[in-house]
Order: structure tokens, then sequence, then C-alpha cells
């Protein structure tokens, strides 16, 4: 009987005990159940919790971690299971589960495209086994641990490139991954005589060409992270293509076009597969873009061109490389944030953005709030603060910027800011020298209310944290400084074309550069940086080209293009519109983002493809009204203009219209269809027509009885014009969808007013 009592005894309290273990939980809440009482959802949950621990508490409150308002309803809560049962009971409870963990990896990216190792695109291409991107950038790092061969094979016969020798590099600097480095600057140094070059070789002395290197094919390196923010296992987007590096830029003397062309010309002689060009140029007239001439040859030889859209945005027509031979890309965000947790006295937490490069202490320290001080913009201001206190930093409506607010901050007393900002931009930089958390302003009203309130007002924040998922927004938007479309030297054909991540990307850097700073004097170096632009995104594309030229080498550089294009993604990660950072969130259009975020797994089995030839490109090119030595800068005399067509075989839709007052405008396109399938297939169409268009496709049907069958259809639009004045661009999409099939083929179409300048 004792030894009964004993065990039932230590049954008890092992239940006591696991009851009492507190987990952090997810609950997801129908928010219509909130009594009116309630002012906010945040008290609603908070007065739940309370509850909770009442009813099965174990003297210690259950603490409030996250509150979730647009993605779904809910919160997240540190709790006992317990607490957990007896918020079951609570009206409006959907469903509570533990918080599991996240392995976090870099560049994150691949896991945010889907790429795994299961099925799909990587495992399909062999990873880009020997496909070759060439990157005519500002050089590469060798020593970058994210350029060394392990697991490489054997260098492909066909390469005819060379390691070239110079300063501080020599040819025992390339291997089996970086089977290529040439340099050019001679135009350079012609422009710029008495200037003298002190890395006259492929050295990347900025860093930009080695981070776009190692994004688009950069190999397995572990334990990776920038201060403490994005940390895991980094990778390129094909981590088993070869690259080969073109410094172009980046000299002390300038950089000028002649260099960029020889650049890419050589790689086309060297043998590469794909070029990844993350560089503009002001010129518009395609006849004279060094990046539109030579890409022209390098599209003849069967090569994919990957061309950065600009950094120029949010401006319409900001866009100049509208190269139709070439893959135009936006810069989008990813699902990451890196987070300060800011934990006031009264409970409430708030997951803000910060970047400082420290495990930094700030734990219960006296928050600060002075509507004069709160401007923050000047030195002799601050000097008011009280010493070792958080003062809540308001430039929602000031002119001043952030980073005058961050010197301001680093020559004061004050230990840690609470900035409140509606600026995005802060969310594409790396540049957080002092100790603080940026929040916006509807997260700031608790914030000041508590800060007013309260007799000893206190907060903590909590560093170097990475979230991953739809909070604290959904992913991807497109980014606020991406250039948009139209084109500037082509507009009747739809730039850019894709869009793909290029915020906050984590990639090798030249480890002697000043990444990162604290305060007015200190300065950090990391062999890993994260930079943001179309330049980042850009060689996600190559990269992803790259995988589908291993995987189906017989497909084409408008095959290629096509599959990503028509299989690219216009939702977000809770399958809404893509939202645009620029204006409020409000819904990005193509000219912004072209067809969507890139969707590497299914542009590997696309269903049907819009295919072209290089005889096609002439005809376009013929169809420009150039003279006839503007044209042949292009396309040389290697071919004729006997059928000149503006009509291009391209997946996506321009159409012009008259502004005239009550004038239509009627354009009709012709496309044709190849069926990359394995089997034959039929497809219905699916017509979202712009604002104000009219339609007609014919016919609806296509039929496809192999692989390799084609298909010809035709697109009419009719657009009237309402007036001179009231002029408006719309956008819509024409989708195929195989009938009993898994296959959907989607174009983007865009509606814009011809202005006295287009072509």
């Amino acid at each position: 009987m004792e030894l009964f009592q004993a065990v039932l005894l230590i049954l008890v309290c092992w239940s006591l005990l696991v009851s009492a273990e507190r987990s952090t939980y997810i609950v997801h809440m129908d928010k219509s159940f909130m009594p009116k009482a309630f002012s906010t959802h945040h008290y609603w949950y908070s007065y739940l919790l309370k509850s909770a621990a009442r009813l099965h508490g174990d003297g210690s409150e259950p603490r409030l971690v996250h509150t979730y308002d647009n993605a779904f309803h809910g919160f997240s809560a540190v709790m006992s299971e317990s607490e957990v049962s007896a918020l079951k009971k609570s009206p409006g409870f959907l469903s509570a589960y533990p918080d599991d963990v996240v392995t976090l990896d870099t560049t994150h990216t691949y896991k945010f495209l889907s790429l795994n190792t299961a099925t799909g695109l990587w495992p399909g291409s062999q990873y880009g086994k020997d496909v070759i991107i060439g990157v005519v950038d500002t050089g590469i790092w060798p020593e970058s641990p994210s350029f060394n061969d392990d697991g490489m094979t054997e260098i492909p016969a066909r390469w005819k490139g060379i390691c070239q020798a110079g300063d501080q590099f020599n040819s025992s600097h390339c291997n089996k991954k970086l089977i290529g480095a040439r340099y050019f600057n001679e135009g350079s140094r012609a422009s710029n005589p008495d200037v003298n070059i002190t890395m006259n070789s492929a050295r990347d002395e900025s860093g930009h060409g080695t981070h776009v290197a190692s994004t688009a094919a950069g190999n397995y390196v572990d334990n990776v992270s920038f201060f403490g923010y994005a940390g895991g296992r980094a990778r390129g987007v094909a981590p088993r293509a070869r690259l080969a590096a073109y410094k172009v830029t980046g000299w002390e003397t300038g950089s000028v076009e002649s260099d960029v062309l020889a650049g890419i010309d050589q790689a086309v002689a060297d043998g590469v597969d794909i070029l990844s060009i993350s560089l503009s140029y002001r010129r518009t007239n395609l006849y004279e873009n060094p990046i539109a001439i030579a890409g022209f040859g390098a599209r003849e030889k069967g090569i994919l061109v990957s061309v950065s859209a600009g950094n120029r945005g949010p401006n319409a027509a900001t866009l100049l490389e509208g190269i139709p031979w070439a893959v135009i890309v936006a810069s989008g965000t990813v699902d990451r944030w890196f987070a300060g947790t800011l934990t006031l006295g009264n409970g409430i937490t708030i997951t803000g953005w910060t970047m400082f490069p420290a495990r930094a202490v700030v734990r219960n320290l006296p928050v600060v709030y002075n509507e004069t001080l709160s401007a923050c913009s000047s030195s002799e201001l601050l000097a008011e603060a009280p010493e070792q206190s958080i003062i809540i930093c308001n430039i929602t409506f000031e002119s001043i910027d952030f980073s005058s607010v961050m010197s301001y901050l680093s020559q004061s007393n004050v230990r840690a800011a609470i900035i409140i900002s509606e600026d995005t931009s802060i969310l594409r930089s790396t540049d957080f020298p002092f100790l603080g958390v940026v929040i916006t302003p509807s997260e700031a009203e608790a914030v000041v209310s508590y800060a007013s309130s309260d007799n000893t007002p206190t907060a903590s924040i909590d560093f170097q944290q990475t979230i991953l998922g739809t909070e604290p927004r959904a992913a991807p938007a497109l980014s606020a400084s991406s250039s948009r479309g139209p084109g500037r030297n082509y507009r009747p054909i739809l730039k850019p074309d894709i869009m793909a991540p290029g915020v906050l990307i984590l990639a090798a850097y030249n480890p002697y550069s000043s990444e990162a700073s604290i305060g007015r004097n200190i300065f950090l170096a990391s062999d890993y940086t994260l930079l943001s632009g179309t330049s980042m995104a850009c060689p996600h594309i190559s990269g992803i080209a790259a995988l589908l030229k291993a995987a189906h080498p017989e497909w084409s550089p408008a095959a290629i293009q096509s599959a990503m294009m028509t299989t690219a993604n216009p939702r977000d990660n809770t399958n809404q519109p893509i939202k645009d950072m620029a204006f409020n969130y409000r819904l990005a259009t193509p000219l912004g983002m072209g067809a969507g975020q890139v969707d590497p797994n299914r542009a590997l089995d696309p269903g049907l493809v819009y295919d072209a030839t290089v005889q096609d490109h002439v005809n376009l090119v013929c169809s420009m009204n150039f003279t006839s030595e503007q044209t042949r800068t292009i396309i040389r005399s290697s071919y004729n203009c006997s059928n000149p067509s503006s009509d291009l075989n391209y997946p996506s839709f321009m159409f012009q219209y008259e502004t005239e007052e009550n004038r239509t405008t009627t354009a009709q396109f012709k496309r044709t269809l190849t069926n990359v399938g394995n089997r034959a297939a039929t497809y219905k169409v699916k017509v979202e027509e712009p604002k104000n268009a009219t339609v007609i496709i014919s016919p609806e049907t296509l039929v496809f009885r192999k692989k390799y069958d084609k298909r010809s259809y035709s697109m009419t639009i009719r657009y009237t014009s309402i007036s001179e004045i009231e002029l408006e661009t719309a956008d819509g999409s024409l989708t195929w969808i195989e009938v009993n099939g898994k296959h959907t083929v989607r174009s983007p179409i865009v509606v814009y007013p011809r202005l006295d300048n287009d072509d």
C-alpha cells in the first residue's frame, strides 16, 4: 500500500510538472468573436491568456510573443499544456499547436524559391552540373569559400577560357568551380591615361562581382551569417554549375562601354552557357547600348543573357535596359525579417526591424517620450535626452533621413532608440550603427501610450533575430528601388520580364571591406554580406537558367526564358497579389514585376513554351526604323531584312493605344506555342481582360498531338481612349490551361498610352 501511494504521489507530481512545463504555441483565432469591450485584438488575446492562467496556471502568467492580424488572426504565446486546454474553451478559438524549430539556411532564397533536394529542378538538373555561367562584373575574390571546388567533377572539355594572371591573382586561383577569370580595362585606361590602376587583375576589390557570382553558383559553405543575422549554410542557386569571371568595371579609371563589350565578347568565345550581367548603361538606343549589342551576339550563339533591371524606381519608364533578347530582372523581397524584439514594461511585445551588428544588452531601461526631443534631428537636441535611456524618435513626418538620425544618436549619451518610420528603404539597408529598433506608426501607438501614461516606463530590446514566414509582411513584394517599365530603349515588348529575390541577399564579399559599423569609428568586415538591388535579383535568374539548361540541354534561350515567365507566380506567400513597397503596398503591376516571381520547379515542366529563333530577333530589329548602319550594328551582315516584323513570339503582350479622345485602337498579335510535355495535350484559354479593353482569342482551344508539336493562335485587343488627359495603364493576363492536366501557361497583358517619344 505504501508503495502504491508513493507511486501515485510520483505520478501526481509528474503530471503537475508536465502541466506546468511551458512551450511556445501558435494559436489561431476567429477575430469576429472579439467582444466590443476590447479596443484591439492584442488586449483581447492578453485577457484570454490571463483567464487561462487563472483557471489552470501555476502562478507564473503565460507570455504573449506575437500577435497576428494580417495573414491570419491569432497569436503566439509561451504557455503550459493545461493553459492551452483552458484556452480551447474560449469563444473564437480555432486551433493551437507547438511552435516548431526552424532551421535557417543561407542564401535562404533557395528555400523561398522552393528548391529542394527531393524533387523538382535541383535533382532534375543535377544542381546545374557542368553549365558555365559567365559573370560580367567587378571581378571575383577567388579565396572565398563559396568558390571552393569540393564535389566538382572535371572541367568540361568544351571550355576554352583561361585564368588570367595579374596583380594578386595567378592561375592557381582558378579550380574546378571557378574555371576562368579575365579582366578588361584597356578602354578605361585609354580614357584616363594619367590614373594608376592599383589592382590590375580580375581580383574584385569592390565585392559586387563576388556577391553576384556566389549567388548564382556558389558552392556549399557552412556556418555563414551577417553578424548573427541570416545564419545557416550558404549555397548558390546552381551549386554545381561552373563560374567564369569577367572583370569589366570597378577600376579607378572608371568604367567604359568598350570594356564591357570586350568582356561579353570574350565570354562568348570562351564557351559560357549563361551570361549574368548586373550592370546598366545610360544609352537608350539599342544600337549604342553595349549590353544590347553584345547580348544579341551571345543570343545568336545560344547563350541566355540575364540583365538587372536597374535601381531607378519607383517611377514609370525608369528601366533603361529594355533589351528584347535578354531576360530583364526586377527585384523583390524574401520571407525573411531581421528583427529586434521590443518588450515594454507592461508586457507588450513588438517585432520591429533592426540590423545592429552585435548581441547588445538593452534590458529594462527607462523609456523617454518627449514630442520636442522625438524629432531626433540634431546632436544639440539629443544632448537634452536623459543618459542611459531609450528615446522614442518619431521621424515619420520629418524631412530628416534615417542615416542622419543614426549619426546624431551615435553622438549622444542615449543608450538605445525606438524609431518610428514609414520609410521602406530602411528595410533594404544594413547600415544600423546605433542600438535601436524601427517600428511603424501603427505599432508605435501602444508604445507612445505606455510611455506617456506610465510613471516609470521601461523597455528591453533583443537583437540578432531572423524571422521567416509571412509575418510581419507577406513576400515577395516588389522593391521600391527596382526600375519600372516600359523600357526606355524599346517599349513594344514588356519589360522587366520577371522578378526574383533581390532585397538583403546574403552572399560572398570582399573580406576586407567595411560592411557594418558601430558608432562613429568602429568599422566591421565580413566574408559574407547582405546587399539589395536588381544586381542581386539578376544572378538568381542566371542560376535558375543554368539549372534549366542542365535539365533541358535541347532548349533554346527563348524556350528557357518562356518556361520561367509563363510559370512565374503573380501572388505572394499568402496567396494574395504581389504588392509594391513603393506605394504603401498597393498592388504591383507587370511594369514593375514582369510576369511575377520566378518559380523554378514549375519552370522545369512548363507544358508549353514560346520559342523564337535568331532570325525572329533579326526580323524584330529590322522593324525598328533604324538606319541600315544602326541595324547592322546589332545583327551584323550575317542576316538580311527581308521579312521585318515587330510581332516577336514572346511570352507577354504590350498593347499601346492612341491617346486621342474617343479613338479606338486595335492591334493583333500572333503567337506560336510548342508542346514540351511528354504527351499529347489539349489546352483551353482563359483571359483576364485589362480594364476598358476587349480581348479576343482565336482559336480558344489548342490541340497538341505529340511532343514538340506546334500550334498558333491570334489575339486581338481593342481599346477606346477616354480622353487625352486621363491616360491610364491597365493589365490583365492570358492563360492556357491544360484539359485534364496540370499545366497552366500564363502571359501578362499590359495596355498603356502611346506617347510622342514611343517607337
